[in-house]
């Protein structure tokens, strides 16, 4: 078992005011999310992932690290390469003010006839990746082009794009104990980008293809890369909540015992077609104050199309639901909740949030709030999970508001929508040990205090 530290943007460089975080946070949840429903390939990373950041080294100086956004909810490991040339990238987050380019070797191509090389282009048959790269007729008929180099690809993002190269090289990833050794891989496969449109930090992709970072590290241990955890430290977008990092484990190794001490509740996980990257699970209902709401037939289960269920996404900010399943839950939140106070749609407008309320004499009561996933695991969220107090200016005066941390995905009524119909985001899991366990296709959640956590396995 190896444990790793994750840092949130937040605790890095200046911190904007919670306004402006509400307000990009929702922004970028909502465009991970269109993306997701709208695209069509398959096999491609959507959006990057936001807010928690993996230090990790790539090439031929393992003392060089780089950070790149943990990403659950994509296959793909990338950095910008040396020369790196980043358009449209004012304003957008500098998390690595002293980056170093990866120094990769020369001979570090990944080959047009490879198994990496057609998942990096959307399962295209490498017969025609090696005519891309020049490969002549007669050598792709008797399957030798290993001397002709995959070629570049293109990837879309959600507010976003990049031009990146296949490459193999050394990953070297240093534990926080004194004791175990830097963790290598020699032959580790990355997307190498050179030229990007708003994207400046790369991703360590975490999701099911053989491209991420857990698959490539079950093939050199399998006791690593088949289950991994995280525990999200709750902030609630206050920095001084973030003074130790979330801890990453590679190979948790005590879920058997969890099992036996039932812990840890477990959900299914859910097999998309076309997009199977995806930890998708199935959201059978949302309690509010015990009332029980079930949910669409679309997120209990996936189609033939790929489309439907609930992706658990670590690079999502917020919780995402359709159309109708949001306007159940908010429909009843509201109903509890505008008993005792007043709507303050000054707010949502301002900040894309759907339901905000002034609480002005004191913190707000909220109604519980339960999710129902298949196998029977219920997931009782504390109420900072989903509702954020904080200050603001209206008329000249402070008032206190509090918001829903949840978003109205929309529906499919164009019919140009597909893939998962839900999300659920980073917010909704923070106090939580999120594990992921490959060899039993399921996802465990826990309570934890996880600085305490942090703490425990430092010393360990």
């Amino acid at each position: 078992m190896v444990f790793l530290p994750l840092t949130h943007t937040l605790s890095k460089g200046k911190t904007p005011d919670t306004h402006h975080l509400l307000k990009t946070s929702s922004l970028h949840s909502s465009s991970r999310f269109r993306r997701q429903r709208h695209r069509r390939e398959i096999s491609l990373p959507l959006s990057p992932g936001s807010d928690y950041l993996l230090s990790l080294s790539l090439g031929q100086h393992p003392s060089r690290t780089i950070d790149l956004y943990m990403d659950t909810g994509s296959d793909l490991v990338w950095s910008p390469c040396a020369l790196f040339e980043c358009i449209l990238c004012e304003g957008k987050p500098d998390v690595s003010p002293d980056f170093h380019p990866p120094n990769i070797s020369s001979t570090a191509f990944v080959p047009c006839n490879s198994a990496a090389c057609s998942a990096a282009h959307s399962a295209l048959p490498s017969s025609d990746l090696c005519a891309i790269s020049g490969c002549p007729l007669e050598t792709i008929e008797t399957g030798d082009c290993a001397a002709f180099r995959c070629p570049n690809f293109y990837y879309a993002y959600g507010d976003g794009s990049l031009v990146a190269g296949l490459r193999s090289d050394r990953l070297s990833i240093q534990s926080t104990k004194p004791t175990t050794p830097l963790l290598h891989l020699p032959n580790f496969t990355f997307g190498c980008a050179h030229t990007a449109l708003a994207e400046p930090v790369g991703v360590a992709g975490f999701g099911r293809g053989i491209l991420s970072l857990p698959a490539q590290l079950a093939a050199f241990s399998p006791t690593l890369g088949n289950r991994f955890s995280y525990c999200l430290i709750s902030h609630s977008f206050d920095t001084t909540r973030l003074r130790r990092p979330s801890p990453l484990i590679l190979g948790r190794s005590s879920v058997q015992s969890d099992d036996q001490s039932g812990e840890f509740v477990y959900t299914p996980m859910l097999d998309n077609p076309k997009h199977r990257y995806f930890y998708s699970v199935a959201l059978e209902a949302v309690s509010v104050a015990g009332k029980r709401l079930p949910a669409t037939r679309d997120l209990r289960r996936i189609d033939g199309e790929g489309n439907g269920g609930m992706v658990v996404d670590s690079g999502t900010t917020f919780t995402i639901l359709p159309a109708g399943m949001y306007g159940s839950l908010s429909k009843e939140f509201d109903l509890r909740m505008g008993r005792n106070y007043e709507r303050a749609t000054r707010a949502e407008e301002e900040m894309g949030m759907g339901l905000c309320y002034y609480s002005d004499g004191g913190k707000a009561h909220v109604p519980k709030l339960v999710l129902h996933f298949g196998g029977n695991a219920s997931v009782a969220l504390p109420a900072r999970n989903y509702f954020l107090g904080f200050d603001r200016e209206e008329g000249g005066q402070k008032r206190k508001v509090g918001c829903l941390m949840m978003m109205n995905g929309g529906d499919d009524s164009d019919g140009s929508g597909g893939g998962p119909s839900a999300t659920l985001g980073n917010y909704q899991q923070q106090g939580f040990e999120v594990v992921y366990d490959l060899e039993r296709r399921r996802v465990g959640f826990a309570r934890r205090r996880c600085a305490q956590m942090w703490d425990t396995l430092s010393r360990g």
